[in-house]
């Protein structure tokens, strides 16, 4: 039998189990807070129910809001690059988003990223929660500040705990990195070619930890 969930109130369903198609078909009508007004669509996790990593980062972007999948951007796409690199096929990783809509401002034509707040990402953890509970993955990986502040607590910083294995409820081994998105940021060549190398290696602690 299907559990039945309301997306106006998904905190009152967060002891339920529902499957992942539960969630996905009921987070597709959420309208927890304002951020549904104006993006296109929900943008749910994607992957296997069984994947041993989970990516989480911190919301969908234009390209991701368009598409209605996940990390399918410029940052999906190094993302892509990185995950082959430290020998992580995608298609076995579960890759979903703290906040399921796009929050963003608009500038001319473009509409441009704008960071969850704190009210915005509390509205969205049961969806999380419920995407952890249904993949329940062995590995749990925070993608950038938002994401990990949002899973392991607001005191948490990745640039003083990165990569480092920290004891979270949500799975057997948890850690965060940076967003790929910080990488596209970075200006000079040679930073960011290193900056993009330790975050492959930061992939390749997940894939040991999952095997």
């Amino acid at each position: 039998m299907r559990t039945r969930i309301d997306p106006e109130t998904p905190s009152e369903w967060s002891s339920a189990q529902p499957t992942i198609d539960d969630l996905r078909e009921a987070a597709a009508g959420c309208t927890a807070c304002p951020l549904y007004l104006n993006a296109t669509q929900t943008v749910f996790g994607e992957g296997p129910a069984d994947a041993q990593i989970m990516l989480v980062g911190e919301q969908p972007g234009d390209a991701e809001d368009l598409a209605g999948h996940p990390f399918v951007g410029p940052a999906g796409k190094l993302l892509n690059r990185c995950l082959a690199e430290a020998g992580i096929d995608r298609s076995r990783v579960w890759v979903t988003n703290v906040v399921k809509h796009f929050k963003w401002i608009p500038r001319g034509k473009r509409r441009i990223h704008s960071k969850p707040g704190s009210v915005e990402i509390a509205a969205c953890w049961p969806w999380l929660e419920g995407e952890i509970r249904a993949v329940s993955p062995r590995v749990l990986v925070a993608l950038g500040a938002t994401a990990a502040q949002g899973m392991f607590g607001r005191d948490f910083r990745v640039t003083r705990d990165r990569g480092r294995f920290i004891s979270s409820r949500l799975a057997p081994y948890a850690f965060a990195t940076v967003h790929p998105s910080a990488l596209l940021r970075i200006p000079d060549e040679a930073m960011r070619d290193r900056e993009t190398a330790r975050f492959i290696a930061d992939l390749r602690t997940a894939a040991s930890a999952a095997m």
